[in-house]
């Protein structure tokens, strides 16, 4: 591993520490997202504590998060294990983030921007099935849970130098969604209802 490929990795959690839900409330003067509703600091959260567009800056800078470390790793010639890695290494950083006390959410919008640079196909699977999953559920950790255990799938199948990281990365925000799995095998996991 060079001096190069340790720095991205560093950046990626720096970058993936800054916690844009927890941001987007204060600028928006909004309760912290990890005192209100579910107490995660994610695009979820944020929608149920403030709204549609907090909400979606939420997810927008959730996602360069993780695309901006992996697309500028990509371009500096980073090997597709280590690119992975850096990938994983964002997903750590919004899990964990050193800004916020370790206290961050659950990465689901950090992999996918992490999946765009190097899978545009893989990612845009895993968006349509995040949505069809939701559409049919209206529960979105059923659609997060759903989509991160098809994603090694996704990877194996267009780009399988990528596998092992993205396995990685599945297995964090499955364990990142626990409570939401006892939720959902307990009938107790709130669904979005639907608007006229």
């Amino acid at each position: 591993m060079t001096a190069l490929t340790l720095l991205m990795i560093l950046s990626a959690y720096l970058l993936g520490s800054i916690s844009s839900a927890v941001v987007i409330c204060r600028l928006f003067g909004l309760s912290d997202p990890r005192k209100e509703g579910s107490g995660n600091p994610g695009t979820t959260n944020v929608y149920r504590v403030g709204g549609k567009i907090p909400a979606l800056l939420t997810l927008f800078f959730d996602v360069l998060k993780g695309m901006i470390p992996v697309w500028g790793s990509y371009f500096l010639g980073i090997e597709p294990f280590f690119l992975g890695l850096i990938a994983v290494a964002a997903c750590l950083g919004h899990i964990f983030p050193l800004y916020f006390h370790f206290r961050g959410g659950k990465a689901v919008a950090t992999a996918l921007g992490a999946m765009f640079p190097v899978a545009w196909q893989m990612a845009l699977l895993l968006i349509v099935t995040w949505l069809l999953v939701f559409r049919i559920s209206r529960v979105s950790s059923l659609a997060a849970l759903v989509t991160v255990c098809l994603a090694p799938f996704y990877t194996y199948w267009i780009k399988p130098q990528y596998t092992v990281p993205v396995i990685m990365i599945s297995l964090l925000i499955l364990w990142r969604h626990q409570a939401n799995i006892l939720r959902l095998s307990s009938g107790e996991e709130k669904a979005f209802k639907r608007r006229r």
